[in-house]
Order: C-alpha cells, then sequence, then structure tokens
C-alpha cells in the first residue's frame, strides 16, 4: 500500500482539519481520538509519511524509531496514564483492522482497558 497524502491524518498535519491537540514537536503530533473509547485515548503520529508501524520500522531511520516510541511513553506520562497502565495499540494493514493508512498508535487508559482480544 503506497502513502495517500490525503487521508485524513496528512490533512491534520496540514492543519486542514482541526484536532485536540496533546503534544506536538518536530517529529510527532498527539491528538485526542474523536471518538474515544477509554477515558484517555489518544493517538499518536508521526510527521512523516507512512503507512503503517511496517512501513514506519523498515524506512525510517532507527534513530526516528527509538525517538518516536519514547515520545508515546512521554505522552502516556503527561496524560496521567503510566502508573495504572494503558494500552498501545498500532493497526497494521486490513486484516489488523487499520482505518487511516498514516502510522499511528492508540493510548488508551483511564480505566482497566478490558481482555486484549476477545475469540469469535
Amino acid at each position: 500500500m503506497s502513502y495517500d497524502p490525503n487521508n485524513i491524518f496528512a490533512k491534520i498535519l496540514r492543519g486542514e482539519i482541526p484536532n485536540d491537540t496533546v503534544h506536538e514537536d518536530e517529529d510527532v503530533l498527539a491528538f485526542r481520538d474523536i471518538n474515544p473509547q477509554a477515558p484517555v485515548h489518544v493517538l499518536v503520529i508521526p510527521k512523516g509519511e507512512y503507512v503503517s508501524l511496517d512501513d514506519f520500522a523498515r524506512d525510517a531511520p532507527a534513530e526516528a524509531v527509538g525517538r518516536f516510541f519514547a515520545k508515546v511513553g512521554q505522552i502516556a506520562r503527561d496524560l496521567g496514564v503510566a502508573g495504572e497502565g494503558y494500552r498501545l495499540i498500532a493497526n497494521t494493514g486490513r486484516h489488523g483492522g487499520q482505518e487511516v493508512p498514516h502510522f499511528h498508535v492508540h493510548i488508551l487508559g483511564g480505566r482497566s482497558i478490558g481482555p486484549m482480544v476477545v475469540k469469535r
């Protein structure tokens, strides 16, 4: 899958769509999910054009990958969910449930999130 520069997160990064920013710097943007699944539900996206975690881990410089995940941890601490715990989700591809073709992680916390996967 190639990167679509018109995906919703690309539009958010360009300022074409508003968001509720919780953190922004030269590398990442973190904002509240418009359909939160927990009291704290924040999306963290890199500012580069990466489709998925697979794409990001393969094509981004190792230092950028490390900085991204260090910032995700810092954002979770800043949100106050690190102490009791939180879930970090990165959906990748169609079978992984990825809906937006721009790599992103979800930070969910503020309550017990429940089982990781429900068997069907």
